[in-house]
Order: C-alpha cells, then sequence, then structure tokens
C-alpha cells in the first residue's frame, strides 16, 4: 500500500492514504499475534508448558484471536478504501472489482470471528476470502510490474527527471547509515 500511494495521483492521494492507514493497523494486530503465537506459544507448547503461556494462546474468542480478526478487518478496510484510486477502465478496473471483492468479504469474516458460537461451518463460510486477498495482492503486483516497464527500470512515478533518485535518498549518499 506504500508503492501505490507513493504512484497515486495527488488528487487521489486521500484514498491511498487512508488504505496506508488500515494497513499499517493491519500490520500491527497481524504481526503482534504472529509473533506470540511463532515464538511463544509454538515453542511452549512443544515443551509440554503451555498452562504456563495459555493466555496468549489463539482460540476462538481469545485475546490473541480478536487481535488476528481485527487485523483482517483493517485489510478489508484498506482494500476498500483503495478502490478509488484506481481507473475505472483497463486493467486497473479488474484491481477495483478484485479490491472490492476483498472488501466485501470483511462483514463476513467480522461474522466468523465474532459470532458467539465458533464452528467449523461458520469457518468454511470464509473460503471466498482465501481467493478475494490473494487475487487482490497479486492485480497490485502486476500493476506495479506494469507500471515498472512502462516507466523504465530507473524512474521513480513522481521523479521529472530520469534516473534521479528521490531527495531524502539523494541526502543520504555519503553518509553512514
Amino acid at each position: 500500500m506504500l508503492a501505490l500511494h507513493y504512484i497515486t495521483p495527488d488528487g487521489k492521494k486521500f484514498w491511498s492514504h487512508a488504505a496506508l492507514l488500515f494497513t499499517t493497523l493491519y500490520a500491527v494486530f497481524v504481526t503482534s499475534n504472529y509473533v506470540v503465537q511463532l515464538a511463544t506459544v509454538i515453542p511452549m507448547t512443544l515443551r509440554g508448558s503451555l498452562d504456563e503461556v495459555r493466555i496468549l494462546q489463539q482460540t476462538p474468542h481469545s485475546l490473541f484471536w480478536n487481535f488476528d480478526a481485527l487485523g483482517y478487518i483493517f485489510m478489508g478496510l484498506a482494500t476498500l478504501f483503495a478502490i478509488p484510486v484506481f481507473k475505472k477502465k483497463g486493467f486497473q478496473r479488474w484491481l477495483r472489482i478484485s479490491f472490492l471483492a476483498n472488501a466485501l468479504m470483511t462483514p463476513l469474516i467480522a461474522i466468523i470471528y465474532f459470532y458467539p458460537d465458533y464452528s467449523y461451518n461458520l469457518l468454511v463460510l470464509g473460503f471466498p476470502w482465501g481467493i478475494t486477498a490473494p487475487l487482490s495482492m497479486l492485480l497490485l503486483a502486476i500493476l506495479f510490474k506494469k507500471n515498472y516497464k512502462a516507466k523504465g527500470q530507473h524512474n521513480f512515478p513522481n521523479s521529472k527527471e530520469k534516473n534521479k533518485l528521490p531527495d531524502t535518498i539523494q541526502n543520504l549518499k555519503g553518509q553512514a547509515l
């Protein structure tokens, strides 16, 4: 979404900025969950010490279940707010459709996560999200590749001079990082 924001025309940056904010929220919640599950819960479970960290385990309606839910709800909102960035014709029309399809899954994802009685049958309702989320990101990657080829590999989208690095990068040249 950050890359999308940088290639978005100024008149539509409100939408890409909103999408970027929701993407950041997604990243915070989902990364927090996955780090805790992968670095703490799973190793402790493998050692037979799950009782020590049971409160951190992601089970239906637990703290980290809710973190996961919020993350994916924010992801859906990010795709919703990004829709106006894309043109209504050509390849970008397909991006709009895929982002809309993913955004429309958001209420269903919320129901699946927050419905009082969790069941695997309820989880199956979210199957289309397993298509809409990757498809929207794949089409976005294709857009970037098309933009990269069209502009030349050293041109930055908002740069007026060919092969000119953005000012922030220019200022870092020669400085130790």
